[in-house]
């Protein structure tokens, strides 16, 4: 390698250090390595050494990349959770489907991580961002507008760049109203018996809370008060959120609304140290889907959102390119209780069985 206090790599140098040649080099970097049939593994290699040897930061500066490379990136906040998991495999078929290759990256809900993973994936010449769910969708568009790459906004909204939304607020107020219907048909209860957990300050959160509202009023005649507990998206702050909640009052809300999947598995940690049997009376409204959770012994209704459409979506507004910053809003669908659904999974086929 070369000494890091050194000038930047040049095409000439990798040639050297990767045993390609200077024209192989060259093709890798400018994006068109698959035209001229050059292998993933020799491309990787080549596009290892140049970020090591600091050769795409020249390479960004100069504004090389001039030929598309066949790649699409999706940036999502965490990977081990079915919201996030089930968008990336979805991503992959659809952008297959369109003769792409999908790169899927996290940002760990990190800022400036956020940033840093974006900036690594224009080194490898993406063609195309969607960018789901981070903490500082703006900071990402600098660094896209920068290299003036095309990318549209999934899940939560940015000011600067198109993006493809949940209808939180409908979405919402459709959960909360078909958990408090069903929890009516046991007798009355009061608006402070409705309490939301999860979420922090952002988009999706605020839109949540205040179609949470909006079915509270139109049922209730009032909101309550006291009915938000904010604990961010962590399954450890949620369940101490339910413990001290329960400590306090001696029993859970007759309704739950749960403002996310990472929310409920906070909900289960807690209903983990305790006989079931005291909280059979409970109704659930969580705003994403799991499968496992619509069967558990008390009603769970979810807001599933509609992942494959947003997607969809993205790739119309990437091929189009508008004008002007424009949000589209996808309406989630309201899953009943005791209901699996089919899902991108379904399609993966098993060769020992065609």
């Amino acid at each position: 390698m070369m000494n890091q206090s050194s000038k930047k790599a040049t095409i000439y140098d990798l040639s050297v250090l990767s045993g390609a040649s200077a024209s192989t080099v060259s093709a890798v970097l400018n994006g068109s390595w698959r035209k001229r049939r050059i292998s993933q593994e020799t491309a990787e290699k080549i596009l290892s050494l140049a970020k090591a040897e600091r050769y795409t930061a020249n390479l960004q500066a100069r504004g090389l990349r001039s030929s598309k490379s066949g790649l699409v990136g999706l940036l999502v906040p965490v990977y081990d959770n079915r919201f996030f998991s089930s968008m990336a495999q979805t991503f992959e078929a659809q952008a297959r489907s369109r003769g792409l290759s999908a790169m899927v990256v996290s940002g760990r809900r990190d800022p400036d991580e956020e940033r840093r993973t974006v900036e690594t994936l224009i080194a490898y010449s993406i063609d195309a961002l969607f960018i789901a769910g981070v903490k500082d969708p703006d900071g990402v568009h600098q660094i896209c507008a920068s290299a003036k790459l095309p990318h549209v906004n999934i899940d939560l909204p940015g000011k600067f760049a198109y993006s493809v939304i949940s209808d939180n607020r409908n979405g919402a107020e459709a959960l909360t109203d078909a958990i408090l219907r069903h929890a009516s048909r046991n007798g009355d209860f009061s608006a402070e018996e409705v309490v939301l957990f999860g979420g922090h300050d952002d988009h999706a959160s605020r839109e949540r809370i205040a179609g949470f509202h909006a079915a509270k009023r139109a049922f209730f005649g009032t909101e309550g008060s006291g009915d938000i507990e904010v604990t961010g998206y962590s399954p450890r702050m949620t369940e101490l959120a339910f413990e001290r909640f329960f400590l306090r009052e001696g029993h859970l809300p007759r309704c739950l609304f749960i403002n996310s999947s990472i929310n409920f598995e906070g909900l289960l940690r807690f209903l983990g140290r305790y006989d079931v049997e005291m909280f059979k009376d409970i109704v659930v409204g969580c705003f994403d889907y799991d499968p496992f959770a619509s069967f558990l012994p008390f009603p769970v209704y979810m807001a599933k959102p509609n992942i494959a459409e947003m997607l969809e979506r993205g790739f119309e507004l990437l091929e189009a390119a508008p004008d002007h910053p424009e949000i589209t809003v996808i309406m989630p669908q309201l899953v009943s209780p005791r209901t699996a659904l089919t899902g991108p999974l379904d399609e993966i086929k098993d060769p020992t069985q065609m």
